[in-house]
């Protein structure tokens, strides 16, 4: 895996996420609750903090969880709330070390089923169905990932020239479409809550 994304919109981080799975993964599970391109400078704050050039799924799942929290929580911190994101970036590492030996691309490597595929994102920790489609959708339309079906499992995140999440994301311009998108659903999602109160 070795491709360049532009998600974090700062070219030292992005090229991590480019060439390390583990690091496109976490950055995944921050993407919640602040916006996208912290979510993904993450990890390579992380790694920087850990003195490292990637992040390793067994040094973070040892590490104390209190030097890890207080590690995110740093300023500027990884994120809104680094004491629980903490826990939740070692959950996860915990779970890859379990069930892949702390390899990360080995959740998808050799898969050759979309729903397959979408099964094994779901059950990470913190991988909520939609962020699973999400991130299926980013390994097939930016990293080559393109098990048969894949489109169809990562649902309408799956279509081809939509503009519905970072998986679209490919500079400045796609940003400002998905921004846009991003900014409709939530205007749609605020009047059907609206529409509701004044019928109810």
């Amino acid at each position: 895996m070795d491709v360049t994304l532009h998600l974090a919109q700062d070219p030292d981080a992005d090229a991590l996420l480019g060439r390390s799975p583990l690091a496109a993964l976490t950055g995944m599970l921050l993407d919640q609750q602040i916006p996208m391109e912290w979510a993904f400078k993450g990890p390579a704050t992380i790694a920087r903090r850990l003195g490292a050039d990637d992040l390793d799924a067994h040094e973070i799942a040892a590490y104390d969880p209190d030097a890890f929290a207080a590690l995110l929580s740093d300023k500027p911190a990884v994120h809104r709330y680094p004491g629980s994101m903490a826990g939740r970036i070692q959950q996860l590492c915990r779970y890859l070390v379990e069930h892949y030996d702390g390899d990360a691309e080995a959740v998808w490597r050799g898969v050759d089923d979309g729903k397959q595929l979408l099964k094994r994102l779901e059950e990470l920790p913190g991988f909520g169905k939609q962020k699973a489609q999400i991130f299926l959708a980013l390994l097939g339309k930016q990293l080559g990932v393109r098990p048969t079906g894949w489109r169809e499992a990562a649902g309408a995140y799956g279509a081809e020239r939509s503009y519905r999440s970072v998986a679209d994301i490919t500079g400045p311009e796609s940003l400002a479409k998905v921004r846009a998108h991003k900014q409709e659903m939530k205007a749609a999602a605020k009047a059907a809550k609206a529409a509701k109160k004044t019928t109810g």
